[in-house]
């Protein structure tokens, strides 16, 4: 009997806590972590800036998602190509969809693509994040690694010039041609060092050249949940 009248007491005892929990998860907005939907390639593809050209690099923004359990989000590269053997040129910024984009901790790094190439949005060291969610190397770490590929102009185009902008098209990995890069860290030297898309341009596109001037053949990819 005594049993019984306990469980009697527990029951609307339990009720309210389970109500109260709902309150609280719909006032704080307390649902399921944000989906990645931006992030730097922990690695390149390992053969310098030859990526195997836009789809090539869109592939490996979605392995390394896939493998990092990232999913229901479709990946782009943020990288720019110049008109070449009949086809037009492509600009980084017409490529990655609407946004907003969120990092692996639930940062919005930005709203949309006018935020993204504005001041206002919110790409640093500590939100350029990898899809594992790390923080990539950055000047004054060693190796440094702050240089990421996107043959971008600040406003996200392509760079039109004589000389090689895009390292063929993200098909080349030798010591000729260049790559325009950004700065992850927004600090360092070049026309524009605070930059994250187009601080410079590379020494070459061969891994070791990339490395030399400061990167590590790395690139951001951006996400639309599908």
């Amino acid at each position: 009997m005594n049993r019984a009248n306990t469980i009697k007491r527990l029951v609307p005892i339990t009720a309210l806590l389970v109500a109260c929990g709902r309150a609280v998860q719909l006032e704080t907005g307390a649902q399921s972590p944000a989906k990645t939907t931006f992030f730097i390639t922990s690695a390149g593809p390992g053969n310098g800036a030859s990526l195997g050209g836009l789809a090539g690099a869109d592939r490996h923004c979605q392995s390394l998602a896939d493998a990092a359990g990232i999913t229901g989000v479709s990946w782009r590269a943020y990288l720019s190509t110049v008109a070449a053997q009949g086809q037009p040129a492509v600009n980084a910024r017409d490529r990655i969809g609407s946004g907003p984009w969120t990092n692996a901790n639930g940062v919005v790094v930005a709203q949309n693509v006018a935020d993204l190439h504005s001041d206002n949005n919110k790409l640093s060291k500590e939100n350029s994040l990898t899809e594992k969610g790390a923080v990539v190397n950055g000047r004054g770490d060693t190796p440094n690694m702050h240089d990421i590929i996107t043959g971008s102009s600040l406003d996200g185009r392509f760079v039109s010039d004589t000389l090689d902008t895009t390292c063929g098209n993200w098909t080349r990995s030798d010591s000729t041609g260049s790559a325009f890069v950004g700065h992850h860290d927004r600090q360092g030297g070049g026309q524009n060092p605070t930059s994250w898309n187009s601080a410079h341009k590379s020494r070459g596109c061969g891994q070791q050249n990339l490395q030399a001037t400061g990167g590590n053949g790395l690139f951001y990819c951006f996400g639309t949940a599908r």
